[in-house]
């Protein structure tokens, strides 16, 4: 059974569902002002891996949230709304703003291999949910009103903070501006904020205390909670939303119900550049899109992924990227060969069962990525018949999502397809030294050409 890192204890624990049938998932997902660069998507990597994992054992409901509304510029509730933000900066209204992001992210998604979340649920969609929950939350005395919205009195839930530290709790307190506001405490965080009165908002809902939208934090436990139940199995997300906005969750959460909000939080890290963390705010981020145009494949990032655990921050660069393509060229080309060997046979033998024990110990072991490719690349270069190797070829990518024993179509950059036009020149006027100085520079680029009756194919 898997043992997974449970933030909110700091250990290790084996993972036992509150339904012995299945389990349920919350994952949160994209703010759709922006394209989501791939430190965000590391995140979903990491949260893919898991749920292929589980799912070897036990049926899982997997849930993630679209935020299209409330997710402001500050997580202190000052700013404004990132949608509103991305609407002047586009010329577009929120709406078409949300939509369109939201479309390119499920494409980054699905060319990473992530299986999409058996519920989708945008947070415009559910404000009746949103409003059901700050009203008990009112009722139970959490809540004071502001002249800006409807507060989060944080001092009244006693285990405020408990998924961090008591220290780096003290120590976002004391690191708060001296004046902050009308708030009470400066961790209490805003359910509901009121529109300007100067202007109406392009996102906006009537409620009991006036027009206005819910606070960012508000959306994911009133969403999750409808469709899950008031006790979640799972929650992750990346390392950044453990002190504020998962803490929030839980207080509000459990605030409002008097039970356990999530059994196992899990988290994963950053993935860092040369000059810090990949940030949409600072302009210092890259994309999916940018990969493929210098000739990568998404799964190329993918792999680079697997070969770092989930919880240790990932430095990337096209160096460490280069390698990893080369290594997913390299292992594919070697499966090629064992596919063409193994045509129309099967077999699962004690050789291939130890193997696959093996693999899912590794994965079951806090998601030990890492070890399990090296499992993968050890099988496959070992003496076992190219029949138990496809066998566990097949099993072990159930698990990892690198398309092995798929015939993929290359993306490659606008450089590489003006090579190929060369070749194809040189070629046909039978230069064929040129032919061969372009077909080693495409080489060096991980293309490798073949001259066929057709003409040059590339792969």
């Amino acid at each position: 059974m898997l043992k997974i890192y449970n933030t909110i204890h700091h250990k290790e624990e084996e993972f036992k569902p509150l339904n012995p049938v299945g389990a349920t998932c919350y994952c949160c997902g994209p703010t759709v002002y922006n394209y989501a660069h791939i430190g965000n998507l590391r995140t979903y990597i990491f949260e893919d891996l898991l749920m292929r994992t589980l799912r070897y054992r036990l049926p899982v409901k997997h849930m993630m949230n679209i935020t299209d509304v409330g997710h402001l510029t500050s997580d202190a509730d000052a700013g404004e709304d990132k949608m509103a933000l991305a609407s002047a900066r586009e010329g577009k209204s929120a709406w078409e703003i949300a939509k369109f992001y939201e479309k390119k992210f499920f494409e980054d998604f699905d060319s990473l291999n992530c299986r999409r979340p058996d519920i989708i649920a945008r947070a415009t969609e559910h404000i009746p949910a949103m409003i059901k929950l700050v009203k008990t939350l009112e009722e139970k005395g959490y809540t004071y009103k502001t002249s800006d919205g409807i507060y989060y009195d944080t001092s009244k839930f006693a285990d405020y903070g408990i998924l961090i530290n008591k220290a780096h709790l003290e120590g976002l307190k004391t690191g708060a501006r001296v004046d902050f506001g009308e708030k009470k405490n400066a961790t209490d965080f805003a359910l509901w904020k009121f529109s300007p009165t100067d202007k109406k908002r392009q996102m906006e809902w009537d409620s009991p205390w006036g027009v206005g939208f819910p606070g960012w934090h508000i959306e994911c436990s009133a969403m999750a909670m409808q469709y899950l139940g008031e006790t979640l199995d799972i929650h992750c997300g990346g390392i950044d939303h453990v002190a504020i906005h998962h803490t929030n969750e839980i207080a509000q959460a459990q605030a409002a119900t008097g039970k356990e909000y999530v059994r196992y939080w899990i988290h994963g890290e950053f993935l860092v550049m040369s000059a810090g963390k990949m940030s949409k705010s600072a302009g210092t981020f890259l994309t999916v899109d940018t990969l493929k145009e210098k000739g990568y494949s998404p799964l190329d990032y993918r792999y680079l992924c697997l070969g770092a655990h989930y919880r240790t921050q990932l430095e990337f660069s096209f160096e460490s990227l280069d390698f990893a393509k080369a290594s997913r060229q390299g292992l594919k080309a070697k499966i090629a060969v064992v596919k063409q060997e193994a045509a129309g046979k099967k077999e699962d033998s004690a050789a291939v069962k130890e193997a696959k024990d093996n693999f899912v110990a590794a994965m079951e072991d806090d998601l030990n990525t890492a070890k399990a490719l090296a499992l993968l690349w050890d099988f496959v270069k070992s003496k076992a018949n190219s029949a138990e190797k496809l066998e566990f070829i097949s099993f072990a990518d159930n698990f990892l999502g690198l398309s092995l024993l798929e015939d993929e179509k290359k993306e490659i950059s606008a450089e590489a397809k003006q090579l190929l036009a060369e070749r194809a020149e040189a070629r046909k006027q039978k230069d064929y030294k040129k032919s061969d100085e372009l077909r080693a520079k495409l080489l060096a680029m991980g293309i490798v050409v073949k001259d066929t009756p057709k003409g040059q194919e590339y792969c």
